[in-house]
């Protein structure tokens, strides 16, 4: 089981999340964060930490963002993104997004 992160931070990208990661699990895209599902260990630090309350355990996904799971494992597969599994973000950033977030209408309150 993995936390998933979803619409909320779709053009905000606070990144309070980042820091608190203890396995550098959550990497960059150009508009959103991601959480490699095959590093999380499921701690929820991430949860806690997010300011607009963007990340859920996959296993509490509200209805309407359960597609969020799929975004957030096929973003490092070598059809989006490419990353495959790394083995921790380490500060990486990629200048893609998962196609389903690229074409995402802007994020209401989303930061300049």
């Amino acid at each position: 089981m993995a936390h998933v992160i979803t619409t909320a931070c779709i053009d905000c990208k606070d990144g309070a999340c980042v820091p608190c990661c203890p396995v550098d699990c959550i990497y960059e895209g150009a508009r959103t964060l991601y959480i490699h599902p095959d590093e999380c260990i499921d701690c929820g630090v991430c949860v806690s930490a997010c300011p607009v309350q963007a990340i859920y355990e996959e296993s509490r996904l509200p209805p309407g963002l359960a597609h969020f799971t799929a975004i957030n494992r096929e973003y490092f597969g070598d059809a989006v993104s490419g990353l495959g599994s790394p083995g921790g973000a380490d500060g990486r950033a990629s200048a893609c997004d998962h196609p389903g977030i690229a074409r995402a209408l802007p994020s209401v309150g989303a930061m300049a």
